[in-house]
């Protein structure tokens, strides 16, 4: 790959040019697909690879090891392999776990560690510490509608979303909002633990409603992560102008579409 601009032999977060790290240094970034994002339309809440991509080069060098404790369609696994870096992906779901090993095996990649069970038990197992964890949380029980899925019948009519799992130790199975927030925060202690001092955590999330109440979802979590040890770097907004528009509560009282997520970021200091 052709650099653009003089890299600084000092820097020790990236291979990035002062160039190349000025522009991923913008509050807003506009999501992007490409033609290997479609496996990950399998999964209710897919990550886009060139938008994962932009933060692995940001926050990581060659070689370094990355983290995603919510592995999903495993999106991180892919973006971090293209990019020369060790990833380890964790997920509860079996079915989730064939999929991420299908999509590396389409891309023929190497050098990645997909491990099924509980974050809050496989994190403090590892062999080895970590340089970057970049992670989406289910969000919170927000999926348990009836219905076959978004997706399911290939429109784009909203019809609910399956389970994740059934598993009570899945952080999308909590009971209430606060219960979702505590077994998350527990998970992300153990994440700091075994993340190297200095490095960098990036958890991707929008705000969202429970109990027809909006939440503030970002800040809630910025607050948890400090009071886990984390600085907080500062956030990105992620707009998603492809996803569709939905008349929540059309004509009767205004309810918003969410078109963008937060990249929240924090360093271990």
């Amino acid at each position: 790959m052709i650099q653009e601009g003089i890299y600084d032999p000092r820097n020790r977060v990236n291979d990035l040019t002062g160039k190349e790290w000025l522009q991923l240094s913008k509050s807003v970034w506009v999501s992007e697909r490409c033609a290997e994002d479609k496996e990950a339309f399998k999964h209710p809440a897919p990550f886009l690879i060139k938008d994962v991509q932009k933060l692995i080069k940001l926050f990581t060098k060659r070689g370094m090891v990355v983290l995603d404790p919510f592995n999903g369609s495993g999106t991180t696994l892919i973006a971090s392999s293209l990019e020369n870096r060790k990833p380890i992906g964790i997920d509860l779901s079996k079915k989730y776990c064939k999929l991420t090993q299908s999509r590396l095996n389409k891309l023929k990649l190497k050098n990645y560690k997909i491990i099924k069970g509980n974050s809050l038990k496989i994190i403090p197992k590892l062999n080895t510490n970590i340089d970057y964890c970049i992670t989406s949380p289910p969000y919170h029980n927000i999926l348990r509608n009836k219905g076959g899925g978004i997706r399911a019948d290939g429109s784009q009519r909203r019809q609910g979303i399956e389970y994740y799992s059934e598993d009570p130790e899945d952080v999308g199975n909590q009971k209430s909002y606060a219960d979702f927030l505590i077994l998350f925060g527990k998970i992300m202690k153990e994440v700091h633990n075994k993340l190297n001092k200095n490095k960098y955590c990036s958890i991707i999330i929008s705000d969202f409603t429970v109990n027809k109440k909006e939440t503030n979802a970002h800040g809630d979590v910025i607050e948890l992560m400090r009071k886990i040890g984390f600085d907080f770097s500062g956030a990105v907004v992620l707009l998603q102008n492809s996803k569709p528009l939905y008349p929540f509560g059309y004509p009767y009282a205004y309810k918003i579409n969410h078109h963008h997520q937060y990249i929240l970021n924090f360093r271990k200091v």
